[in-house]
């Protein structure tokens, strides 16, 4: 028999050396990213020498050779000449495949230039036509209580109507978020044989004339109910035109949810209650941000529901509840019509006004919502690139342990 204690012993296995991190050079495993043109110097010169062209062309035959007259005309030809151009020499250069891109491209490139010219030239106009009227500090700082028609404008301002304004809107966001909310969550989680009539009726509201709630409000709360026209009245009036913006915006956000994260809260044991509270409204909170912030921007500027339950007047009142209130839109409306120039500045001041703070809704609603439902905040990702280090660490750390230990 073979003696067993004789026999080599073998070296035990040497642990294994702890792996390098990468350096700083490319992963040659990582595929590489393709980045696509958007402007090419071909692309630019076609579509220069297509717009120089035509506008010869169309110059030449319709001020020269036919007898035909007028910018709106000599525009739409020019425009109509353009894609011809443009198409056939795309269709040269590039293959026929590339004309309805290009031609659908250069459409869509038009309207955004039409429609941004459009809104640039509004605020320009009310800019321009307000500008004596801005330039003054007690714009902001007093009241119309103790001006006159005829008084410069260094007297009077527009501080009641954005106080009227500021706490109206207060009011209605108070009372239309909470319902909105509540209505879409009721579409999205509960469902049921309700379901469509709530939606339905939802759209309808959608699509509600602006005096219809006014009328409303007017009818139930003012006159059925006896409360005062006032602040708070015009604050209902706007609830009513915000709470279908506000639902069918949290609606599309809330099934934007993934199903399996309710699953998962499911499976360890969440009733559906806590599950909509801690899964689904954190996860869908920045859409939810964004459908509050346009139903406001929405709202901020309605004046025919206020013109019904509503009232001018020309001194501070910050008690919604009493008497009545003046916002911004209704006395943009109730100045601008009046005879007298400094008048009519003072209104298109305040839509300037007006303006700015419909701006600064949308630029936090454009902040709010450029993360999708559940993305992590830049701080929330930075905790968790920090807790991953931490952990990685740490697991570096018990291996290294156990390596020395054996």
């Amino acid at each position: 028999m073979t003696d067993i204690s004789a026999a080599p012993r073998l070296a035990p296995a040497a642990p294994p050396a702890p792996r390098q991190p990468a350096g700083p050079g490319p992963d040659p495993d990582r595929a590489r990213r393709l980045r696509r043109r958007t402007f090419t110097v071909d692309g630019v010169c076609a579509v220069l020498g297509s717009l120089f062209g035509s506008f010869g062309l169309v110059w030449l035959v319709y001020e020269r050779i036919l007898p035909f007259t007028g910018a709106a005309g000599f525009l739409l030809a020019w425009y109509a000449v353009f894609l011809l151009v443009l198409g056939t020499v795309t269709a040269m250069v590039w293959g026929a495949r590339a004309v309805v891109d290009r031609i659908a491209a250069t459409l869509m490139a038009t309207l955004g230039l039409i429609i941004l010219a459009l809104i640039i030239d509004q605020i320009a106009y009310v800019t321009f036509t307000g500008r004596h009227a801005l330039f003054h500090g007690n714009l902001f700082t007093q009241v119309m209580a103790f001006t006159g028609p005829d008084d410069p404008l260094t007297s009077g301002g527009v501080q009641h109507a954005v106080v009227g304004s500021v706490e109206q809107m207060a009011i209605a966001t108070a009372i239309a978020v909470p319902l909105g909310i509540l209505a879409a969550l009721f579409l999205v989680e509960v469902g049921g044989p309700m379901a469509r009539p709530v939606r339905s009726l939802i759209e309808a509201m959608t699509s509600l004339p602006e005096i219809i709630a006014g009328l409303f409000i007017l009818a139930l709360v003012v006159l059925t109910f006896g409360v005062p026209k006032s602040g708070f009245a015009a604050a209902l009036a706007l609830t009513v035109m915000m709470i279908p913006y506000v639902a069918r915006s949290s609606e599309v956000m809330l099934r934007l949810v993934p199903r399996s994260l309710r699953e998962a809260s499911y499976a360890l044991g969440a009733s559906q209650w806590r599950t909509v509270w801690n899964v689904v409204l954190p996860t869908a909170r920045s859409g939810l941000t964004t459908a509050v912030v346009l139903g406001m921007a929405r709202a901020i500027g309605e004046t025919a529901p206020l013109l019904l339950v509503d009232g001018l007047n020309n001194y501070m009142n910050a008690d919604p509840f009493h008497d009545w209130q003046t916002s911004l839109p209704l006395f943009i409306f109730e100045y601008v019509r009046e005879p007298q120039t400094v008048m009519r500045e003072r209104a298109f001041a305040a839509a300037v006004v007006l303006m700015a703070l419909v701006l600064v809704l949308f630029t936090i609603a454009r902040l709010f919502g450029g993360k999708a439902p559940g993305e992590l905040t830049r701080r929330q990702r930075r905790r968790a690139a920090r807790d991953r280090a931490l952990a990685a660490a740490e697991r570096a750390r018990e291996e290294g342990g156990g390596h020395v230990a054996a």
